[in-house]
């Protein structure tokens, strides 16, 4: 099972590192025509990078358009970013120079699991009882939701319900990656655990979750409004005028 594992997540994570960058290429070569950055945007190319940060951190426009969907993405948002820095305990050691770091939030990862798992309920309750939402959600907008409702909530499980050795877990994922393969802990909460991220893994690639690095390519928000002082000619067209 270790083995089995082992494998698992070496395929998952090449397919999640080469689909990915193989997306953003893809969206890197995307004509852009037009401007047509959402108004009233900035017209300089800093107060482009200030609103792209103030989109990616607070999520501004989703709080101009709506409060709940706006708390409730926020909540999980930041929530999987404490998860995910908590979380790598596991892939360096304590000499790392990035260590103190990460001891420091050991205990605002694990409230910022709470949060996520709550977050992404309130996400999965405004699919189901907003008309709205619930008319244009497709069975895989469900099942994103639910995998990583699964994953947070086992995560949750296994810190304060079903205890594993994480010394165990740290060791197998510092082999991994050197083919130095380890043996996992065999706690079946811990296997669906990881199981599951391996299946976010091969899926994030071909999913709607590409948003995350989606949002940096798209023309609304990292244009800058000046049509009239600069024409603006996309590379594809300017090689047809040469």
């Amino acid at each position: 099972m270790s083995t089995f594992y082992a494998i698992l997540f070496i395929v998952a994570t090449l397919v999640l590192v080469i689909g990915v960058a193989r997306r953003v290429y893809l969206y890197y070569k995307v004509p852009a025509p037009l401007k047509i950055p959402t108004t009233p945007a900035p017209v300089t190319r800093a107060g482009v990078v200030l609103r792209m940060f103030r989109e990616v951190v607070f999520f501004e426009s989703l709080f101009k358009a709506t409060k709940w969907t706006w708390l409730f993405g926020w909540m999980f948002h930041i929530g999987l970013a404490l998860v995910l820095a908590r979380h790598l305990r596991y892939f360096m050691d304590d000499d790392n120079i990035f260590w103190p770091l990460i001891e420091l939030i050991q205990p605002f990862g694990i409230y910022a699991g709470f949060a996520m798992v709550l977050g992404l309920l309130g996400l999965l309750g405004r699919r189901i009882f907003v008309d709205r939402v619930r008319y244009i959600s497709a069975p895989s907008d469900y099942a994103m939701l639910l995998l990583l409702i699964g994953i947070g909530a086992i995560g949750l499980a296994i810190k304060f319900i079903f205890r594993t050795d994480v010394v165990a877990v740290k060791s197998f994922f510092d082999g991994l990656w050197v083919f130095d393969w380890q043996d996992l802990p065999m706690d079946a909460p811990l296997l669906i655990h990881l199981g599951l991220v391996a299946v976010l893994f091969l899926i994030f690639p071909i999913s709607k979750l590409l948003h995350a690095p989606g949002i940096f390519f798209s023309p609304s928000r990292n244009q800058v409004d000046n049509p009239r002082e600069v024409r603006h000619v996309a590379d594809w067209a300017r090689k047809l005028e040469e």
